[in-house]
Parts: structure tokens; sequence; C-alpha cells
């Protein structure tokens, strides 16, 4: 069978039957042959001659090349099993879970402090537990790391807001390796302050203008650090530098505006934010969780993306745990438990009455039940109250 083709598909073993063009533009003196060597391929490929016929009967036919099967998709990873646990069955897990973290933070950037490179690789396990946890229930381990003394507040910071990342991450309905770079960014975001001179950073008196600047520093100073660093990802380099950034572009360090601004700083510009206001510093006692989220609200507009804040408000709760509240009925409480289907509705346990300003025996009440005829009228600012054991009252939460 005679068939035509472009000379470009000739191979050995082929048998030409006609040369498609001149006498003179080849250079044999026959147009009848078999190709029996890649030498003649290659003088007919420098040649004018652009086409051949060939006769299959008689030698090879075009080379048919099987189409290439794509690589089978590998399978989808297996789906994290959360169990969920109350409040008070997470609560001791999620104290070891802090202890180890704060240890594991503190050896971590002190090693940066001397020098040494990061590897992040070292804080994958202890990202993993805290995002266990907060799977389990977030309100254990997020509310514990908000305990902080003047001495951790820095290795505490970044471990409160790896958890916030990560139950942030979840509201918003990130996968969960996207979530487990999230929560690795939080636990990193503050690398940079190891570069900050203590007497600066542990200041218990207002800043100087030139130690602000200072500290403004840490961003890109963190930035650095990771840079030289193993095992950093893109989006923990991101967070490091970026989330001081404001979406109103009055932030640090390179004034980024709205659009200019990733979804991981924009997170993580929250999360930095709610845990630093409430946490007590060595300049300050920390604001109300509940007090500090309507604090948040009104800066917004020109701080926050308005898509992130209110997934993180849903995340934790418009009455955090740890919040403190008047009830209807003049009682005061402290929320010690969060409800998915109702923000407005949490677990609170009422201790104090206002009635009567004395003490009382403290109740539960579930302000979701059916029937009930008490609720929250508004937030306490806890430093205008005398309550020593605040903080025993909810971490104690039998629910």
């Amino acid at each position: 069978m005679l068939k035509r083709i472009d000379v470009k598909h000739l191979r050995v073993g082929m048998y030409l039957h006609e040369l498609c063009g001149k006498y003179m533009d080849h250079p044999f003196w026959r147009s009848k042959f078999m190709l029996e060597d890649k030498h003649a391929i290659e003088q007919l490929l420098s040649s004018p001659i652009k086409e051949v016929v060939i006769d299959t009967e008689k030698g090879l036919d075009v080379e048919v090349i099987e189409p290439r099967k794509p690589a089978p998709a590998p399978p989808p990873p297996p789906k994290r099993v959360v169990v969920h646990s109350s409040l008070k069955e997470e609560m001791e897990h999620a104290a070891n879970v802090c202890n180890k973290a704060k240890h594991a933070v503190t050896s971590m950037f002190n090693e940066l402090r001397m020098g040494s490179a990061l590897d992040a690789n070292n804080a994958v396990p202890i990202v993993e537990e805290i995002s266990n946890s907060v799977m389990r229930n977030p309100g254990a381990l997020i509310s514990l790391a908000r305990l902080k003394t003047k001495d951790d507040y820095t290795y505490m910071h970044s471990v409160a807001v790896c958890a916030l990342m990560v139950s942030l991450s979840k509201q918003l309905g990130l996968d969960e390796a996207t979530t487990h770079k999230a929560g690795m960014a939080g636990l990193l975001h503050d690398a940079g302050k190891m570069m900050i001179p203590s007497e600066i950073l542990d200041k218990p008196g207002k800043l100087t203008n030139a130690e602000f600047k200072i500290i403004q520093g840490h961003p890109m100073a963190g930035y650095k650090l990771l840079s030289e660093g193993t095992g950093v990802d893109e989006t923990s380099l991101d967070v490091v530098r970026h989330h001081h950034e404001k979406v109103d572009g009055s932030g640090y360090p390179d004034g980024l505006k709205n659009g200019e601004i990733s979804m991981f700083a924009k997170m993580s510009a929250v999360c930095d934010v709610y845990d630093a206001i409430t946490s007590n510093r060595p300049y300050k006692t920390g604001w109300d969780p509940a007090e500090s989220l309507k604090r948040m609200a009104e800066w917004s507009k020109g701080h926050f993306d308005d898509h992130v804040f209110q997934a993180f408000v849903k995340s934790i709760g418009i009455y955090p745990i740890g919040s403190l509240v008047r009830m209807q009925s003049g009682r005061i409480g402290v929320v010690v438990g969060q409800h998915e289907k109702s923000l407005l509705a949490p677990m609170v346990r009422v201790f104090f009455s206002t009635k009567s300003n004395l003490r009382i025996p403290p109740e539960m009440i579930d302000l979701s039940a059916s029937g009930l005829h008490d609720k929250i009228l508004a937030t306490e600012d806890s430093t205008k109250w005398s309550f020593p054991d605040l903080d025993d009252l909810w971490q104690g939460a039998d629910i």
C-alpha cells in the first residue's frame, strides 16, 4: 500500500517508492529503495524534499505512537476523624498541649535568638497537637492559651495565635492541609521579636517613639529569619511579614491595602490582635473577651477584612469563653461554653447577684434550653469587679 508522508516521519526499514520533488532536489541516484541506515534519512531531512511516498507492503509503515495515558490521580488523603469532646473533657488535655507547646516554642525561639537557623519541620508535631485539640473543642485550648504570665507572653501568644488560626480556618471551610499551613504560620508569626532587646519587648511602661520604631521592625526581622531557615513555606513567610498590615493601608511594614493583602495575612491580623488585647501584659490588664470583640468591631472598617472578622467571631462566639456577662435576672456569670447553632445562647455559670450585691452558689445555665426566661443583657468589664477566681470559674466548668 502506497502512503504519502512527511519526511520527519521516516525511519530505518521503510521502502521509498517515490521522492516528491525535482530530481535535482535530492542526493540519490534512484527514487525507489529501502532505507537501511539513519544517514540516508539525515540526507533527506537536510534536502529540499519535504514529502515522500512509501510502500508499506515492502517496508515499515509510519510508527503509531500510542497516546500516553494520564497517570492515575492519587487517592484523596484520608479525612481526619474528629471526636468532639466537652470543654471539661478537653481542658486537661489542652493544658498538657499548651505546656508542651510553650516549651517547644521557647526552645525554638531561643535558638533563633542565639543565631541558629530555624527548622520549621521541628514544629510540625506541636502544630498537629494544637490542631487536634482545637478540632475536638476549640474553647479549651484557645481559652487556656489566653492565660499568660509576663515571662511567657511571647511564646504563649504564638501558641494562642496558632490555635486561633486553626479555628478560623475551620470556620472558613479550608481543607486540612491549608489549615495546617495557617496554624504553622500562626505559630511562627512573631519570630522576629527574638531580635528585639528584652528591655524593650518587656517594658512595663509606655514605649518611646524610638522604641516603638524598633518594635515595628519585627515583621521584616522575622521574614529574614524565616527566609534563611528550612521547611518554611510561603504562607508562613507571608504571615510573618504582613500580620500588621491593615486593609486601609495604614499598617506596616509595606503599607499594603485590602486587595494586596493575602487571606492568611488578614486572618493573622485578627487572631494576633484578639489574643494581644485579651491577655495580661506588663503594662495593662487584658480586656474581657466579649468586650474585646466589640472594640475590634469598631476598628474593623479600616483594620480588618469584614469577611474574615465575621468568620472569626463565629469561630469563637459573640461571647467567648471567659466573658463576664450580666443576665436579665440581675445575676453576673461567666461564659463557659458555646452552642454552634446559637451564638447568642452560650452556657453561663452565674455566681453573683447584683440585687443583693453578694456571691451566690454557682449555677450552670444553658441559654439555648427551651422554657428558660433568662438571657444576657450586656457584657461586663471584669477589671471593674473584684472576682479573683474568675478564671477558676470557667476552667472548672462541668458541662
